[in-house]
């Protein structure tokens, strides 16, 4: 009975300081919450929470707040993420109108996630090493011009410019657009090198240098598509943060912008029985961020997009239960669409 009350103070802490910012002392705690015990239950049951280092006297004769550890305590029992609000779920429907556009859905939904957690909102592009080919087209642009087009099973499109030797005509890059879809369609793009002989010699002999310069073409776009990199939206909230994170705000936004802290952070976080990964603080493992909570969830098709996370970053007193809600929501959504085309 005592650990499920401590569990109970402990909930009512970290509640209490999210909202209030200020530490809770047992009176507060007596007056907030029916915890149906007396204030001196309430002081023994904190003093253990304390000798357990999940809350924690910010400095003497204060309230206590919620320790790193607090936080991860109470995270892993929230076994109920709540559902999102009617309101919230007519801003998700918004997605479907720049359904046609990959690019332009994955920026929207950064910004939507932004605004309905406050924190600052972060998407993976697509880790399309698991994607595979699915058409490739080549189109005339000049005499020496074409343009090569490749499309992704993830719906991404990539295209390059580039000049050949001869002036091609359209019925021979039509050939060689229809070699390269047949012998190349469904081949992960990690799968590289090409097989460029194989290529070279399905066409006929005039057509060869068209079709190693073009299939070369082909090969450069997979190799730089095989980059991840974020998008994100909402810096400007981790300002209004400024009281929680203090003098760690700067070096937080230089690890943002660099990138490559959060993108290996992303793919190293493992999700739990929630459909959610989280760290929180030190949990980070990176000094920069320590100051700071993650929540992510993957997204993404059956077939191309596996891997990719989407999340928020943001202080660690942080109102988790709606976050864990909206990010997981967001992460749903946004694979029913890539996955219905």
């Amino acid at each position: 009975m005592s650990d499920t009350r401590r569990l109970q103070v402990l909930r009512a802490i970290v509640e209490d300081y999210v909202h209030t910012r200020e530490p809770v002392g047992s009176r507060a705690l007596v007056e907030r919450h029916d915890l149906e015990v007396s204030p001196a239950t309430i002081r023994n049951d904190m003093a253990h929470l304390e000798e357990e280092g999940l809350i924690a006297a910010p400095h003497t004769s204060a309230g206590r707040i919620p320790t790193d550890l607090g936080y991860r305590r109470f995270v892993d029992k929230i076994t109920e993420v709540r559902p999102l609000s009617a309101a919230e779920r007519r801003a998700m429907d918004t997605l479907l109108e720049t359904a046609d556009d990959h690019d332009a859905m994955l920026e929207h939904t950064v910004r939507l996630l932004a605004m309905l957690t406050s924190q600052v909102a972060v998407i993976q592009h697509p880790q399309r090493s698991t994607a595979k080919i699915r058409h490739i087209d080549v189109v005339s642009m000049s005499s020496h011009k074409v343009l090569t087009i490749v499309i992704l099973s993830s719906g991404k499109v990539e295209q390059r410019m580039v000049t050949l030797v001869e002036a091609v005509g359209d019925d021979s890059l039509h050939r060689i657009a229809q070699v390269l879809s047949t012998e190349l369609h469904q081949r992960s793009i990690s799968a590289l090198p090409l097989p460029t002989d194989t290529l070279i010699s399905r066409v006929e002999p005039v057509l060869r240098p068209s079709m190693a310069i073009i299939a070369q073409s082909v090969e450069t776009i997979l190799e730089s598509g095989r980059v991840d990199r974020i998008i994100m939206a909402g810096t400007a909230n981790l300002a209004r943060s400024g009281r929680d994170l203090g003098p760690s705000i700067g070096p937080i936004l230089e690890a943002l912008e660099e990138q490559v802290v959060l993108l290996r952070l992303l793919t190293e976080m493992e999700q739990d029985r929630r459909g959610l990964s989280i760290r929180i603080g030190h949990e980070t493992s990176h000094d920069s961020l320590i100051e700071t909570a993650v929540v992510a969830a993957e997204y993404g098709t059956h077939t191309g997009a596996e891997g990719a996370k989407l999340g928020v970053v943001g202080p660690t007193r942080m109102d988790y239960g709606s976050t864990m809600s909206a990010v997981r929501a967001m992460a749903r959504y946004l694979s029913r669409i890539l996955s219905e085309g």
